[in-house]
């Protein structure tokens, strides 16, 4: 018999609830607070704080924290609305930092 494979998921590092698909990442060059990260296109499970616009290293983004649904962890943040054209891209998309996610299912 068969074993059925979920999705490959990525999950909170701290209590690990489901927050993203790994088919979802649009790309894992992206820089966080404490090192690498990941923008997704989609994201699940999670809280979204007030927005704020923030310097970044592409230039000034209104953006809004993102933590765990469960527990609360600053996982990254999602950005709202972008400034230069060439950074539209980004808007309602997340950034979560590869130190506060895990792989599940893999």
């Amino acid at each position: 018999m068969a074993e059925f494979v979920g999705p490959r998921l990525y999950s909170c590092c701290k209590c690990g609830n489901h927050v993203s698909l790994h088919d979802d990442i649009i790309s894992k060059a992206f820089q966080g607070r404490h090192g690498r990260a990941f923008l997704f296109s989609h994201a699940m499970n999670i809280a979204v704080g007030p927005k704020e616009d923030r310097h970044l290293m592409t230039g000034l983004h209104t953006v809004a924290d993102i933590s765990c649904a469960d527990c609360r962890e600053l996982l990254g943040w999602k950005y709202e609305r972008a400034y230069e054209a060439s950074q539209k891209y980004k808007e309602g998309k997340y950034i979560f930092e590869k130190l506060k996610i895990v792989k599940e299912n893999w």
